[in-house]
């Protein structure tokens, strides 16, 4: 089986978005889990997330940064802050049941994230990014949202980015 979660926690460029895919090592995830790993793209190169260095966290999870590094700070953050932010939403949805002890070990994980170029604060892409992390995987493993909480918002729908004419207040 296959569990897909998403979160989104923060606000500004500290915020982290995430996207996770949990499945059998064996199954569809662990054959995208391993091309990812084994293809490169420039600007994108997904790693292994550790706890620590030589600790990996388990289930083995892949780190896919969804922007572009852009500058070396931004790496820094990327590959510092966010990815031990998922280390720790990996850990605490381990120890808190939503992966149990046996999936930790058969399954593998992959995360994709997204780490503004403008952040700064690496303590605030830690905290969300672990937060996000674990708020992903409870999504994914209870298959949230509902079905009727998407069809809630059909007509009202908006993100970070745009807002539809209609539902500006300054607009008709």
């Amino acid at each position: 089986m296959i569990e897909i979660g998403e979160s989104f926690v923060g606000e500004g460029p500290e915020a982290a978005h995430l996207n996770t895919m949990l499945g059998d090592v064996e199954g569809p995830v662990g054959q995208a889990w391993a091309t990812a790993l084994a293809t490169p793209r420039q600007g994108h190169a997904a790693f292994v997330v550790v706890a620590r260095p030589n600790v990996p966290v388990k289930p083995m999870t892949l780190f896919v940064n969804k922007a572009t590094i852009a500058s070396d700070g931004h790496g820094d953050l990327t590959w510092g802050a966010a990815q031990l932010g998922v280390a720790s939403g990996v850990l605490d949805a381990v120890a808190d049941g939503t992966i149990s002890a046996e999936a930790a070990d058969r399954s593998v994980l992959i995360a994709a994230v997204w780490v503004d170029p403008a952040a700064t604060d690496a303590d605030l892409v830690y905290t969300n990014n672990r937060q996000a992390t674990a708020e992903a995987l409870r999504n994914g493993s209870a298959r949230l949202p509902a079905l009727a909480d998407v069809l809630a918002v059909r007509e009202t729908p908006i993100n970070g980015y745009y807002v539809p004419a209609s539902l500006r207040p300054d607009e008709p």
